[in-house]
């Protein structure tokens, strides 16, 4: 199957370039412009209907008219001279907010609008909230509703902004803007610079490590141009599959699956690119496309069992609780299949068309290189593989226990606002108040037995609310329209992100809550507190469920590809201790280094399911170029150091842009997503540089041909021919079966 792909594509290279182009182009336009309509972020969401929090967020759906996508800010209005507010002040202010409940914001209208793209002009429910204590200032309640990750609500929210800075202005007053919405905009915008210039540096780092390596203009630029093309069209197959499925997906998952596509892409194409230029120098009178249809069949099986790797390991999420990961997985698959086909389609057909131009204008493709590093570190290897496989346990062991003590932060990931209008804002409001008067823990109470409720009928319960350590203050009641429902929300001191704010919701409140319902009543509590002291829940029962069903079906596919018991377990072994190291290095930086409350709550199945599932890529082609050394004549250290002489190169610089993909997201303004990307960074160069290149050829170098039992490979009988030589030089003339 994968040599007929491989193939058909490198004997019809214009007809599968010319249908991968249309192919990408359409799929890439409908994603970009779809692609906020398959997408929703509501945390809660995601939880299972079995939550509390997931129970109390119906509630509020269906009784109190809350939207899915609705955005909570607060606006707070105080006087420019500093001055207390008086009543006049209050009449004033409330007169303006009025106004701009009244006004409908127009969203913007781009030149450069793609087609469909959805339109978020909308009227803003604004309200009056409560004046602070010392009357420093009045907080409003805004809702808009969208996604707000969309570019579309992000406008309007600006357009919204601007409209009530300038009436208050005209009015005497000052404004700030906190709040979900706020946070994430003013966090684009004060990131938009170095995010620009993050990509135009990683884009420069790639081209630069080809032209380093091929010293060539298209093997520069083509594996860019031909990722693009097939991630354009992953991306939009997801979105399409998502949006006819009825599937909402996480805001997170359109760019991590570009940042996927780009580095897995980029190394499929690498991995072609090496064993193209190795054919062409070993049979320069082969034409190139019949060098093309060679190498890619021998390298796609290679290429195939470590892009199924990849899927196996994201679809076991599709067993997962928590919603936000069960989308998540299926869809990187999806993308993932999408670049198989690629590498198996595409990526042969240029590499048929373009044969030796390919390396244009290097003319090393021509002649054998010297041994260079890769060659010394082969030899280094088969004379001490004890030494190299000791010190890169130390080193892996070393990492590893930073992952005593580690702590898990449920935070929402909002952006280190010290830099921010919203958090200046959202500061201000905390002096004066409790912490979380812009974002409460609310307690809905329904009536079970059928009688209306009334404020008298559960005053009792907010009472003890008002008692319990950590609630600062508690809002009066509110009745649904049919008093049916009641909502009582309250303002803890804590930071309602913070993990003081979540055991609150899930102890004490929950406990009370429990304990002093009103009779013929259910109670429920909800709150952006709560959903993440759900979430840390699911989460951890998803752990416990994703992690060996992963490990199996990795196990499996290393099994079948490798056909051997001990090598996949061996590899198994090093990728789980690489995970461990890379956990144990985010803790030691973010936790111990840089005082985070912890490390993200997904860092570790991200880092898992990347390190393990994108490392064990680079361990697939490293073994496979072993065990096909190993079917040569000569001794068993020959053959470990003839692959790390070859696959060294490739894995080096695939590392290199894998960890520059991802690493990328280092600079997101959103904690989280900079823990994210500097740990998969960092776990795909210790994956690189010290399991595949180190730690799994002295492995082979101290196991020998034992490292394949029970089906050991056996050296072919040397011979004449094309495959006999004199030297150890001389099997690397047969290196392409």
């Amino acid at each position: 199957m994968i040599r007929a792909l491989t193939g058909f594509s490198t004997r019809n290279p214009w007809k599968v370039i010319a249908l991968w182009a249309l192919l990408g182009i359409a799929l890439t336009i409908a994603g970009q412009a779809l692609v906020f309509r398959a997408t929703q972020s509501s945390t809660g969401d995601f939880l299972p209907p079995s939550y509390d929090s997931a129970a109390a967020l119906k509630v509020a759906e269906e009784r109190f008219g809350v939207k899915p996508d609705a955005n909570t800010l607060t606006v707070l209005v105080a006087r420019s001279d500093g001055a207390q507010l008086s009543a006049a002040d209050e009449r004033r202010i409330d007169e303006e907010a009025a106004r701009l409940g009244r006004h409908r914001v127009a969203m913007p209208k781009p030149e450069d609008e793609l087609p469909f793209t959805q339109d978020h002009s909308q009227t803003p429910k604004v309200a009056p909230a409560m004046t602070a204590p010392d009357r420093s200032f009045r907080l409003l309640s805004v809702e808009l509703t969208g996604n707000p990750q969309d570019p579309g609500l992000q406008d309007t929210y600006r357009a919204f902004r601007e409209d009530a800075r300038a009436g208050f202005a005209e009015a005497g007053f000052r404004s700030g803007y906190t709040g979900g919405l706020a946070t994430t905009v003013d966090g684009i915008d004060a990131e938009e610079t170095r995010a620009q210039v993050v990509g135009i540096v990683m884009l420069g780092v790639i081209v630069l490590l080809h032209v380093l390596v091929f010293r060539s203009v298209l093997a520069a630029l083509l594996p860019l141009i031909v990722v693009s093309v097939i991630g354009g069209a992953a991306t939009g197959t997801v979105v399409g599959v998502a949006m006819l499925t009825g599937i909402t997906l996480d805001p997170s998952t359109p760019q991590l699956i570009n940042v996927v596509l780009v580095g897995i892409g980029i190394d499929y194409f690498l991995f072609l690119l090496f064993r193209f230029r190795e054919q062409l120098r070993r049979r320069p009178e082969q034409a190139g496309r019949d060098a093309a249809g060679e190498v890619s069949g021998r390298v796609g099986t290679a290429v195939t069992s470590a892009a199924l790797t990849i899927v196996a390991a994201f679809a076991t999420l599709g067993v997962a609780s928590f919603g936000q990961f069960r989308v998540l997985g299926p869809a990187i698959a999806v993308s993932v299949l999408v670049m198989l086909f690629g590498s198996l389609t595409f990526m042969p057909a240029l590499l048929a068309v373009t044969g030796r131009r390919m390396f244009w204008p290097s003319r090393a493709h021509r002649r054998e290189p010297r041994g260079g590093s890769a060659a010394r570190l082969g030899t280094w290897l088969v004379g001490r593989p004890r030494t190299a496989a000791l010190a890169s346990v130390v080193l892996l062991g070393a990492l590893a226990a930073g992952t005593a003590g580690i702590r898990m932060d449920y935070g929402s990931g909002g952006a280190d606002g010290e830099r921010t209008a919203a958090s200046a804002t959202a500061a201000e409001i905390a002096r004066a108040m409790p912490a979380g008067v812009s974002d409460p823990i609310s307690v809905y109470v329904s009536a079970s037995d059928g009688a209306p409720l009334t404020t008298g009928r559960v005053d009792a319960l907010s009472g003890t609310l008002a008692r319990v350590e950590g609630v600062g203050q508690v809002a009066p009641t509110v009745l649904s329209e049919d008093r049916m429902a009641a909502r009582i929300d309250l303002f803890p001191n804590a930071d309602p992100h913070g993990q003081e704010a979540r055991d609150l919701a899930s102890g004490a409140v929950r406990d009370t809550v429990s304990a002093h319902k009103p009779a013929g009543t259910e109670a429920h509590v909800g709150g952006t507190a709560a959903v993440f002291a759900d979430v840390s829940k699911a989460v951890g029962e998803d752990l416990r469920l994703v992690f060996p069903v992963a490990a199996v079906l990795i196990a499996l596919i290393l099994f079948l590809l490798l056909r051997s018991l001990l090598a996949p377990l061996i590899l198994m072994l090093a990728v789980g201790l690489g995970f461990a190291a890379t956990l144990g290095a985010a803790a030691l930086v973010f936790q111990h280094g840089l005082d985070q409350p912890g490390v993200a709550f997904t860092l570790p199945l991200v880092l898992f399911l990347f390190v393990v599932a994108l490392g064990t890529d680079y361990n697939i082609l490293v073994t496979d170029r072993i065990r096909e050394e190993m079917e040569q004549p000569g001794p068993a250290r020959d053959a470990v150091a003839r692959a790390v002489r070859h696959t060294a190169p490739a894995v080096a610089t695939a590392g290199l842009v894998l960890a520059a993909s991802f690493g990328s997201l280092a600079v997101n303004p959103v904690a989280a997503t900079q823990q994210i990307g500097f740990s998969t960074g960092l776990g795909i160069l210790l994956s690189a540089f010290v399991l595949s290149i180190v730690l799994v050829p002295a492995c082979a170098v101290l196991l020998g041909r034992s490292l394949w039992w029970p089906l050991r490979p056996r050296p072919a009988a040397t011979g004449g021919g094309a495959g006999s030589g004199a030297g150890s030089e001389a099997p690397e003339r047969v290196l392409v079966r």
